[in-house]
């Protein structure tokens, strides 16, 4: 056992609990069993670790176990989100089982909310109360958004003036970007927990990445930004507000995963969404831009 994979190994231990990655009882070398924390899962791995790791990337063998009350197909799930995880955190050179073990953790309470949200509408069809739609639904989302759809509006306040880009969809992931005017840090968290209570889809979502930029007074100005998981977005996106010179606003750019992992591309959605929020809020002119970028290539 090399020396990075020991430490690992104690340190999975120590923040999950004993027992949460133990050596396979078989006399496979290097094999592991890794028992998904949480309660939403009862799900177990097997993971192979090859010599030259963290240089090479662990292998997910498949599933070791799932609990007598498991639902029927979780472990498989839970498998297909781990080997995403990992193929999503992973940098040669760098232990990956923590990232891998918090981003799986969130794609499983995703999958189960939006499974337990279907089941719900599903009911409401039976009984004719309404149609039935998936756990993201762009016109559904946009409604929620504008009306206050979770419940708890008036004890929140007034619904924050967010401006919505258009659905960008790729391998099933939809990312969705609203952009709104603040004037401090205290608004920019406050609206953000209005819109986590108030929309039950954007609360279920794999991901909400936040970033916002302030002139505050005599001179002083804030920024900052949160990943909410995935991994460096969020300073991607305030990156993108710094070249764009935007201020006085702040963005959230929300993902529903798809099952898909996109690797970087991700990232260029994310800055896309974000984009076309800030262009329709007027923040942009988008024909300044191009003819700016023309400009300095000298055409």
């Amino acid at each position: 056992m090399s020396e990075q994979l020991a430490d690992e190994l104690e340190a999975i231990n120590s923040i999950y609990g004993d027992g949460t990655l133990s050596p396979s009882d078989d006399d496979s070398p290097a094999t592991y069993i890794l028992t998904l924390p949480g309660d939403i899962t009862s799900s177990t791995l097997r993971l192979q670790f090859p010599p030259a790791y963290p240089d090479e990337p662990p292998v997910v063998l498949g599933t070791h176990s799932s609990g007598e009350h498991a639902k029927r197909g979780a472990a498989a799930r839970d498998l297909a989100l781990f080997r995403d995880a990992v193929g999503e955190v992973y940098e040669p050179g760098q232990v990956c089982l923590f990232d891998a073990i918090e981003q799986v953790k969130e794609l499983i309470a995703a999958v189960t909310t939006a499974e337990k949200e279907d089941e719900e509408e599903e009911e409401d069809v039976e009984e004719g109360n309404g149609k039935r739609v998936s756990s993201y639904d762009a016109t559904a989302a946009t409604h929620d958004t504008q009306t206050g759809g979770g419940g708890g509006g008036d004890l929140l306040g007034p619904e924050p003036p967010w401006t919505l880009s258009l659905p960008m969809i790729e391998l099933k992931s939809t990312f969705i970007a609203r952009c709104a005017p603040v004037t401090s840090p205290q608004q920019a968290a406050q609206y953000l927990q209005h819109l986590l209570a108030s929309d039950k889809r954007v609360r279920a979502a794999t991901h909400n990445i936040t970033a916002w930029r302030i002139r505050g007074p005599n001179g002083t100005s804030f920024q900052d930004c949160d990943d909410d998981g995935e991994t460096a977005a969020g300073g991607r996106l305030l990156h993108l507000m710094q070249l764009m010179d935007l201020w006085d606003t702040m963005v959230v750019v929300t993902r529903w995963y798809g099952g898909q992992k996109l690797g970087p591309r991700r990232f260029a959605l994310i800055n896309g969404a974000a984009r076309d929020a800030f262009v329709r809020a007027g923040l942009v002119d988008e024909e300044n831009k191009q003819e700016g970028k023309k400009k300095k290539g000298g055409k």
